[in-house]
């Protein structure tokens, strides 16, 4: 009795985790600071070369590339928060309750704040440079090794004619 109803009670629970997901707003920028005022709370932050202020509250991630991610007083991140090429400060009062890394940036939390995860800071650039170049060589040298077999295998084979060369 329960297995032909089964498909339509499964598309009322994800329509009505659509209708949950739209009381949060997920916002993500390129170029312009993203703004998080108190009593907002959103869900996930991305901001592409721009940095992510948050004075409210986010139930999900914070990813800012290229840019800062700052936690004002009160403000609080309930998922993972990541900067690269940028770093994360935390003002008194502020909260993030998932994992912190800063790869080319710092991690700069005052006194009052909390992290309830890990936190992980590579700082200095050579770290994405660490990071970058090494597939960046394997790929060129994979590609020259391509370039050599296919050259290789195009070249005329040599003939030896030893008969005529013995008379």
């Amino acid at each position: 009795m329960l297995r032909p109803i089964l498909p339509y009670l499964l598309c009322i629970l994800a329509l009505s985790t659509c209708v949950l997901a739209k009381d949060k707003p997920e916002l993500t920028q390129f170029g312009h600071d993203i703004r998080v005022e108190p009593g907002e709370s959103v869900a996930d932050l991305t901001c592409i070369n721009c940095s992510i202020y948050v004075a409210g509250e986010s139930a999900g991630e914070a990813t800012a590339i290229h840019g800062n991610i700052i936690l004002e007083a009160g403000g609080s991140i309930a998922g993972d928060v990541t900067a690269v090429w940028g770093d994360v400060r935390m003002q008194p009062g502020s909260q993030i309750a998932g994992d912190v890394t800063a790869v080319a940036g710092g991690v700069r939390r005052s006194t009052g704040s909390s992290i309830a995860g890990d936190v992980t800071s590579l700082e200095g650039t050579k770290w994405l440079l660490a990071i970058i170049l090494p597939p960046i060589f394997i790929t060129g040298l994979i590609v020259a090794l391509i370039i050599w077999l296919v050259q290789r295998s195009r070249r005329p084979a040599r003939v030896s004619q030893p008969y005529l060369a013995a008379r």
